[in-house]
């Protein structure tokens, strides 16, 4: 399962956060922003690493990387995978002869490597995905800048900031320090089979109502309209979180994001829970997910056909090519609104950059840590990820129109296209470490044994304790 819930979007002043995304992935898009990567960055990319041996500082040599270096990377092993860290590592491993690269998978982030933060030794590069990633806001001190690697030029000899695209320092950045960054562009949708659509005159729900009617018709085939596994049972947490912002504007992300004591109770929010709650008692949730393995639940849709629709992001194509039945035409389609009343239209959408890459300060060798990313942010590399992954990573002009032959992906061009300026996101649940404790609830509620009100309540009072508190570092937003 991939940081579904990694996608970050804090803000440090009050500028617009609203990301805009246009044209085909093959001419790049562009994001204006207040600001840009070049007025974010403050540092040389010419001091060598403050941790680890040091060698001599060159074009080819950024950070100072030593020879003979050892290099320790974990990797969240979900839908990516993490053999396009290995790509990276044996390119690098070319560049720097004598130097190892160890790459090391993980599902449980926080679970094995927090005990490496405390006792001072942690990994040189980490991938702080997944549910079982670390809260940023327990290790913010503990880790480097990343401007640094951004100023270093890339291994075309271009500075990485100028091959980026627009938007990708905000997201990492916490407070006032620029900590994670992160490789993949990532755009939510609910994916569905064109194929089976079209064979059966369907479309995408653009309202809630929409979707009972299509619920509806799928019952009578035999099929559901959705479909969840226990460890993702949140996808329908940031499903509703992007319509309730659809349906009544920024004031929701707000609310949210500053974990406001009635946040979870405010109208759009309340209309979006009501409606999914419908759905729910309509019985048009495929029984069990509660019980079932996430993959084996994405594959009652993908591969069987069970479901007609399925919230996530866009890792969800690569996560399940191999349980993905021929002829399925996986394509993404925007959130539904509430009504035709909501504030943002219905092409507005969820989208951010996700896998947030992070560089401990006290890894043995900081400069190794950032040389790997400097490498994984080459042409080389991120294209390797973008055919075989079939998304596109934050390196621009990479992905051809065709989107290598996949449909996902060129939905998600369709869509980024559609939606303009109109693209959101948030953070607040991977800052303070919520989503464990959101999938008791969430769970519960699509399995029918709590209702809106039950489900109101247990998100509440997740986010009060969170907010009450004063050990944990709040970071306002704007």
């Amino acid at each position: 399962m991939e940081g579904m819930n990694t996608r970050m979007d804090i803000e440090k002043k009050a500028i617009d956060r609203r990301i805009f995304m246009r044209g085909a992935l093959a001419a790049a898009f562009a994001v204006p922003l207040a600001g840009t990567l070049a007025s974010c960055a403050g540092s040389s990319s010419n001091t060598p690493a403050a941790a680890g041996p040091t060698g001599k500082v060159s074009k080819d040599n950024p950070f100072g990387l030593a020879d003979n270096a050892t290099v320790d990377a974990v990797i969240f092993k979900g839908g990516y995978g993490i053999d396009y860290v290995d790509f990276a590592a044996n390119i690098m491993q070319k560049n720097h002869p004598g130097s190892t690269v160890k790459v090391s998978p993980s599902t449980q982030i926080a679970q094995e490597l927090q005990p490496r933060f405390v006792s001072g030794n942690p990994p040189d590069l980490i991938d702080n995905s997944g549910a079982g990633s670390i809260g940023f806001n327990t290790i913010l001190d503990q880790l480097e800048d990343m401007t640094s690697v951004i100023e270093a030029p890339n291994l075309e000899g271009t500075p990485i900031k100028d091959t980026l695209f627009g938007g990708v320092v905000r997201p990492g950045t916490f407070g006032d320090k620029f900590v994670a960054l992160n490789y993949v562009l990532t755009v939510y949708a609910l994916w569905y089979s064109k194929s089976l659509f079209d064979k059966n005159g369907w479309t995408p729900p653009k309202t809630w109502d929409d979707a009972m009617k299509l619920g509806a018709d799928a019952k009578k085939q035999g099929k559901y309209l959705f479909v969840w596994g226990k460890e993702a049972a949140t996808y329908y947490q940031t499903l509703a979180i992007a319509s309730a912002i659809k349906q009544g504007g920024d004031e929701i992300r707000l609310s949210l994001e500053n974990l406001e004591p009635d946040c979870w109770s405010k109208p759009a929010v309340q209309a979006v829970f009501k409606a999914m709650g419908d759905v729910v008692k309509a019985g048009y949730f495929k029984p069990g997910g509660s019980g079932t393995q996430f993959t084996q639940a994405q594959a009652q849709w993908s591969n069987d056909e069970a479901a007609l629709l399925y919230p996530s992001g866009s890792w969800i194509e690569n996560e399940m090519k191999d349980q993905t039945k021929k002829g399925f035409v996986m394509t993404g389609a925007p959130e539904p609104t509430v009504d035709s009343s909501s504030d943002k239209p219905y092409t507005a959408m969820h989208s951010a950059a996700g896998e947030p890459f992070i560089i401990p300060t006290k890894g043995k060798d900081v400069a190794g840590g950032k040389e790997l990313l400097r490498t994984m942010l080459s042409k080389e590399a991120a294209t390797n990820f973008s055919k075989t992954r079939l998304s596109p990573t934050i390196v621009k002009g990479i992905v051809p129109a065709d989107g290598f032959g996949s449909s996902a992906l060129v939905s998600q061009t369709k869509m980024l296209e559609a939606a303009g300026d109109d693209i959101f996101s948030w953070n607040f649940v991977d800052l303070y470490g919520m989503n464990k404790d959101q999938l008791v609830v969430w769970n519960s509620f699509l399995a029918g044994s709590t209702n809106v009100a039950g489900l109101t309540k247990g998100l509440q009072q997740i986010t009060d304790k969170v907010r009450n508190d004063d050990s944990v570092k709040k970071v306002k937003v704007s």
